[in-house]
């Protein structure tokens, strides 16, 4: 694995390109080098945490077992239990003879024993104990099969529309899957929605009963900025880490699935943290770069680009049938990746009218219409807040963003516009200059990205 700042940028390609409202930007073709993502369990995704572009993804969308990493959702969960009250810190958590029985990483309780909330939180995030997940997933959702289901259901209203759960822990379970790309969702939205719990995964060890026990995360000891997430191992799913860093006042997520061992994932994941800041530098500069293309790749690797759009809600799901379909054995096999999509990049070009909707027949008698408010001639700017490969969920986030900010989007009216690669793009259109730039304004400072273009 190489290390050096040298040679990192020796093998990258920086992808140049000016944005307008009418050209899509190009990405040139990137030299042939060695990469991790030659590897067959390799997944990877480097995302800014604030404005959620994707800069680097590699199989982002690929079906991979999350391991360890399951317990972020484990503790968004809890984190959530916290913020409604239905949790306090000092609650206690009781051990079950099935929490006790769960084999290591665990903390060795017998059953009965017990713990606080907080302790338990920081088993998790810090020893990623396999008791104290199952114990935890029993003491907020009854038993540790109907916790899975509530996991499932919370991961497909957050977005992250390839992942199923069906346990607490991340023990090896073949219908435990999940994506890169769900997996920094999941990383986003636990820092955005709990930031009063996020430093848990910062704690480099933590004392438990005089013994004081080491952070997974080899990068919290290591590299300055790193301050979480979570690792993750099994046979099959190979060295996972979600990693988040902040330097400069910007923050990245990187995530790396099916790395060969510790220190090569780790050492992977460091190299994607500094060639995603080294961008943010030269973008301070003055320089227009847009990705950072085929770090490490073979000319046949495919690199895909989009917005991680935030919470969004997704179609309903039957909770019964959750549970019942978490029963079952165990037995892992291989994950085929399905094909890559072409390098993409959204375009902003113009974009085509939606259809009209007919009405349906015998509609009730409408009031007389309001005289037609007269056009802006300068309200030809627009806001895009996010791109989805579902219509259904572009759908849900453009409802959920006009609901939310319906003061500052008042005169635009929303859209959802298809694009190029089955993308389709959440819009707010029919603004001045200044209304785009103040909404989107407001939508940044609730972490919700977006972008402004002229129509």
């Amino acid at each position: 694995m190489l290390s050096s700042a040298r040679r990192l940028l020796l093998a990258l390609c920086i992808a140049f390109g000016a944005v307008t409202a009418a050209s899509p930007v190009v990405v040139a073709p990137a030299p042939a080098v060695a990469a991790p993502a030659d590897q067959a369990k390799y997944a990877a995704i480097v995302i800014d945490a604030d404005t959620g572009e994707v800069l680097y993804a590699k199989r982002a969308d690929s079906p991979r077992y999350p391991a360890s990493i399951t317990k972020v959702m484990t503790l968004y969960l809890a984190y959530e239990a916290l913020a409604k009250g239905e949790l306090k810190l000092t609650d206690t958590v009781t051990m079950s003879p099935r929490a006790a029985a769960q084999p290591p990483s665990k903390l060795g309780l017998a059953a009965g024993q017990t713990l606080t909330v907080e302790e338990a939180i920081q088993a998790l995030a810090i020893k990623s104990a396999n008791d104290v997940a199952v114990a935890m997933a029993e003491k907020i959702g009854g038993t540790e099969p109907r916790f899975a289901a509530l996991m499932t259901l919370k991961a497909q209203e957050l977005g992250m529309t390839g992942t199923r759960f069906v346990n607490a822990s991340g023990l090896p379970d073949s219908r435990q899957l999940s994506s890169a790309r769900d997996i920094a969702l999941l990383s986003r939205a636990v820092m955005r929605d709990y930031p009063q719990y996020y430093g848990y995964f910062s704690q480099k060890s933590f004392s438990w009963r005089g013994q004081s026990l080491r952070n997974h995360n080899g990068l919290l000891h290591r590299m300055p900025g790193v301050d979480g997430i979570k690792t993750g191992f099994t046979n099959a799913s190979g060295y996972n880490l979600a990693a988040s860093a902040v330097r400069d006042g910007k923050r990245l997520i990187t995530v790396v699935l099916g790395g060969t061992s510790t220190r090569a994932r780790d050492d992977h994941v460091a190299e994607l943290l500094n060639t995603g800041f080294d961008v943010f530098r030269r973008r301070k500069s003055g320089e227009v770069i847009h990705v950072a293309q085929n770090l490490f790749e073979t000319p046949s690797a495919q690199t895909n680009y989009a917005l991680i759009g935030p919470k969004v809600a997704a179609e309903p799901t039957d909770i019964t049938g959750a549970l019942n379909r978490a029963s079952g054995t165990a037995g892992m096999k291989p994950i085929a990746d399905p094909p890559e999509a072409p390098v993409v990049l959204a375009s902003i070009a113009p974009a085509a009218e939606d259809k009209p909707v007919k009405a349906a027949a015998k509609a009730p008698a409408k009031k007389a219409a309001a005289p037609k408010k007269k056009r802006d001639p300068n309200a030809v700017w627009t806001v895009q807040v996010g791109a989805f490969k579902q219509k259904s969920v572009a759908n849900s986030w453009l409802k959920d963003v006009g609901k939310r900010f319906a003061k500052q989007l008042k005169d635009a009216e929303g859209k959802i516009v298809p694009g190029d690669a089955g993308w389709y793009r959440t819009r707010y259109e029919g603004l001045t200059k200044d209304a785009a730039a103040d909404a989107c304004k407001a939508l940044k400072a609730k972490k919700v990205p977006c972008m402004v273009m002229k129509s």
